[in-house]
Order: structure tokens, then sequence, then C-alpha cells
């Protein structure tokens, strides 16, 4: 296992462990924030366990020109029910991100620490939302981190009304100006709107090329 230091660096991804860990430790300082995911790798972890450094093989990610929506889908969006916003309350989506219960997890990884580091990435302009509303209440968004080249880093959704992150997810896709959507690991959530398995080295690649 791979230990990070004060020192900015990162081991090469191709040591990672089966699983996809790359390293453990260090801190979620800006500038090791965005240079882990310049490198392809991303925070996650438990409460009250040490920070864990992933670059899961194989990667799960969105080509925007292969989005599927359903038709349930686009009856939805037709009926306009929701306004969608950007950027327009970051921590308010961050923090019902962490709050969400999900099926088979306890806890979450959306620590205080990390909604503090990924804000304060918000206001350097690395780090986006996407809010849905119904009339003024929060009803579903996500967040992620932009790193300027065409690449959206998803982080994480949620949903208080049924299909809402989705809306999010597809109005980032349709909207964002987005070549390559990271969506870090598989979900059927994420496969019923297009989004495919393929190998990390040509994920490593395309982010090089970006």
């Amino acid at each position: 296992m791979y230990f990070l230091t004060d020192k900015l660096e990162f081991p090469s991804v191709e040591n990672a462990s089966e699983e996809g860990i790359v390293a453990v430790g260090g801190d979620l300082s800006p500038e090791r924030l965005l240079l882990a995911y310049q490198k392809g790798i991303f925070p996650w972890f438990d409460e009250d366990s040490i920070i864990m450094w992933w670059s899961p093989d194989p990667r799960m990610v969105l080509f925007p020109e292969k989005l599927r929506i359903s038709k349930s889908m686009k009856q939805l969006l037709r009926k306009q029910e929701f306004r969608v916003s950007f950027n327009e309350n970051f921590k308010e989506v961050i923090t019902q991100c962490s709050l969400i219960e999900r099926e088979g997890q306890e806890g979450t990884w959306i620590t205080k620490d990390m909604i503090e580091a990924y804000c304060t990435l918000h206001k350097m302009g690395y780090a986006a939302s996407v809010e849905v509303w119904k009339e003024d209440e929060l009803v579903g968004g996500l967040y992620g981190v932009d790193l300027g080249n065409g690449v959206f880093c998803g982080e994480s959704m949620f949903s208080k009304i049924s299909n809402t992150s989705k809306i999010a997810f597809i109005h980032l896709v349709e909207q964002g100006n987005y070549r390559l959507i990271d969506c870090q690991i598989y979900t059927p959530h994420l496969q019923s709107l297009g989004a495919e398995e393929i190998p990390r080295n040509r994920f490593l690649e395309l982010l090089e090329k970006s």
C-alpha cells in the first residue's frame, strides 16, 4: 500500500490494487485534488477511515453522443415540471448528496471535510453543480469536478423525487459542452443513461488528450 506524504505526488495508477486503490493518506487540499483528477484518480473513503485514492479498472464513462433517454424520460422532460439550474447552490447539492440514503450503504463518504474541500474547488471554478427545482424546493441534482478541458468528473447525485437526478444528468450532458463524462464506477442507473465501462488505459489516454 502506498502512503502519501506532504509531498504533492501520486504513484502510477498501474500500481493500483485489484480493487483500484492507488494510495492512502495525504489531504484534500485543492492542489492535491486537482492533481488527482488530472491523473484519473479520485478520493473515496468511509467517514471513520483514512483518505483512500482510487483509479478503478475498468472505468465507467459516458460519451455524450451516446446519451440514452427513454421514452418515459422524454415525456417527463417535455412536461417541464421542474426548473434546472447550473451552479446556483453548489453547497446545498453536495450536502444533499451526503444525506441521501443509498441501498446497501451505511453512512456517507461525503464528510464535512469533503464538503469544504469541494466547495473550495467550486469557488476556484473547478467544481460544478446542476440543480433540479420543484417550485422553490431543491429536489434533485449532481456535482463533480470540471477540469476545464472538456472532461467532467461526476462525483455524486441525489433525488428527492423520482428521476430528478436523471434530469440533472441529462441537462449536464446536453448543455455542459463536455467531450467525456467520467462516471467512475458501474451502476445500473448510469448504464441506463448510456454510460459504459472502458479499460482504464483508454480512459487515461482520453484524459491526456483532453
